[in-house]
């Protein structure tokens, strides 16, 4: 029997765009208030950069203006981006989700991966702590511990009081999020949100257990199994 329903956070929970999008207007703001630019006409060339290529964004946008810039620069603004307390919102299927899976006795959680700050603020926005009963932020643990290893795991499998076979983890990410099920006997369920991760190469083929394209398409699944 299921008991616990564990979720990725980025392109599961929230859009990764979203997030970005966030960033770059946090940016443009604070780079129009050194007098660099309208904030509008930055933020558009940041968002354009990033779909060009998302590699050294804030050293192009200076090249871009030909301003000259030092590391220095660059660590600064990476460091308001990753800081900055965002304007995210949970995809529209997600609390209604949580409302029922509560409203079974599910126990819920969180395992993600990034930058413990960065997802601190993000989970702190969408005030994520009201619906969960436990959330693994695996930088907290130290970089070698994010997806795929299994730490996360054991830690909230240990922390919902639950067995690996009594758990079900909803994620994004072919690159990491599925190869637990290759370590325990955790079923595994792949969200396509059309999200940056999506062409990703699945680790060593271990592929999900089951595809789905909305958490409404999970409710259903799960009846099935009932």
């Amino acid at each position: 029997m299921i008991k616990a329903i564990i979720f990725d956070l980025d392109d599961t929970l929230i859009s990764e765009r979203e997030y970005i999008d966030s960033g770059y207007k946090h940016i443009a703001s604070l780079l129009n208030a050194q007098g660099i630019g309208e904030r509008d006409d930055l933020y558009h060339m940041l968002s354009n950069l990033f779909e060009e290529s998302p590699i050294n964004v804030f050293n192009r946008l200076f090249e871009s203006l030909n301003i000259s810039y030092t590391t220095s620069d660059i660590r600064n603004l990476v460091n308001e981006y990753r800081n900055h307390f965002p304007t995210i919102n949970f995809f529209d299927d997600v609390i209604p989700c949580l409302n029922e899976l509560k409203k079974r006795a599910f126990k819920l959680g969180i395992i993600t991966d990034g930058y413990a700050i960065t997802q601190k603020t993000k989970l702190r926005s969408l005030a994520a702590s009201t619906y969960f009963n436990e959330i693994v932020i695996t930088d907290e643990l130290g970089r070698e511990y994010w997806k795929p290893h299994q730490k996360p795991f054991e830690i909230i499998r240990e922390r919902l009081q639950v067995e690996y076979k009594e758990m079900i983890y909803i994620g994004d990410n072919p690159e990491k999020d599925f190869y637990i099920s290759n370590i325990y006997p955790i079923q595994t369920i792949r969200i396509d949100r059309q999200g940056v991760y999506k062409n990703r190469t699945y680790m060593n083929g271990i592929r999900e257990h089951y595809a789905i394209k909305d958490l409404d398409s999970f409710l259903m699944l799960l009846d099935s199994w009932n």
